[in-house]
């Protein structure tokens, strides 16, 4: 039998998770504090919490300085398009992983695993040649396809460890019934999968949503994602903190909405398979 846990441990535990909870999300709310103050405002000493005149000034300057909606439009193109064709990639492979495994299925793994490790600098010249040869550079399908093979691994580990939670019995009787491959993936697996399948496409669109590096490296002006939106508030003069924040957050709201709707769907994917 389970022992129950002190209503004093219990409190402890629930300072805690709030304390962590303030900590990680303090950088977001001050990012959007920063963006209603003024930029003598948002750089002064002591720093400003709410004693400030609020303003909408930095938005209205950054609606006329860049085309937002340009920016949003290649990042839901870009982070939707990797994310719907690493799911078609990986959902094939984590079935074969799981229940077709063979002996070096576990070093496959790890070896997917393992190029997530490897400084992103170091291909980067390799690539940016290939994508002037294949002439790709600046364009959303050439960003799809890097976004979608960088996030690769984690997709296949994550429907790999959901898979290995359904019971083979399942399929072996789809099978029984005269299911074929496509059949025992697609109306057998997937449906019964849809929770870990879900937070899977979640954790992918942020990753994808939010990645800077190969954004800003392999794109100039018609691809150009809101990490690319983000960046041009940087300047040889300095950082603008007021403007570079309003910025920062129109970046952000998108997938902030999209994560507060969507959380009770993450994370009951991300306990599935937890309980049985």
């Amino acid at each position: 039998m389970a022992r129950a846990v002190s209503p004093r441990r219990k409190l402890v535990f629930t300072l805690l998770a709030w304390a962590v909870g303030l900590l990680i999300f303090f950088p977001i709310y001050w990012t959007i504090l920063t963006s209603f103050k003024t930029e003598g405002q948002a750089i002064n000493d002591p720093p400003l919490f709410f004693a400030f005149d609020w303003t909408l000034e930095n938005y209205a300057l950054v609606q006329e300085r860049s085309d937002y909606m340009r920016y949003l439009w290649n990042s839901v193109i870009i982070a939707g398009g990797s994310t719907l064709l690493g799911i078609l990639v990986a959902v094939p492979a984590a079935w074969s992983m799981a229940f077709v495994p063979s002996k070096r299925t576990k070093d496959i793994l790890l070896w997917m695993l393992s190029t997530k490790m490897l400084p992103a600098v170091g291909v980067l010249y390799p690539i940016y040649l290939l994508f002037i040869e294949m002439g790709l550079l600046d364009t959303r399908l050439g960003l799809v396809v890097v976004l979608m093979l960088i996030n690769l691994p984690i997709i296949v580990w994550m429907l790999y460890t959901y898979f290995r939670e359904i019971p083979v019995d399942i399929l072996e009787a789809a099978r029984m019934d005269g299911a074929n491959l496509r059949s025992e993936i697609f109306y057998v697996l997937a449906p019964m999968a849809i929770p870990g399948i879900a937070s899977t496409v979640l954790l992918s669109l942020i990753l994808a949503w939010n990645e800077a590096f190969w954004t800003l490296n392999l794109t100039a002006a018609k691809a150009a994602p809101l990490t690319a939106f983000i960046a041009s508030y940087s300047s040889p003069e300095g950082l603008f903190y007021a403007k570079l924040s309003a910025a920062s957050t129109m970046a952000i709201a998108p997938i902030l909405i999209l994560g507060w709707f969507s959380q009770k769907q993450l994370v009951r994917g991300l306990t599935f398979g937890a309980v049985k």
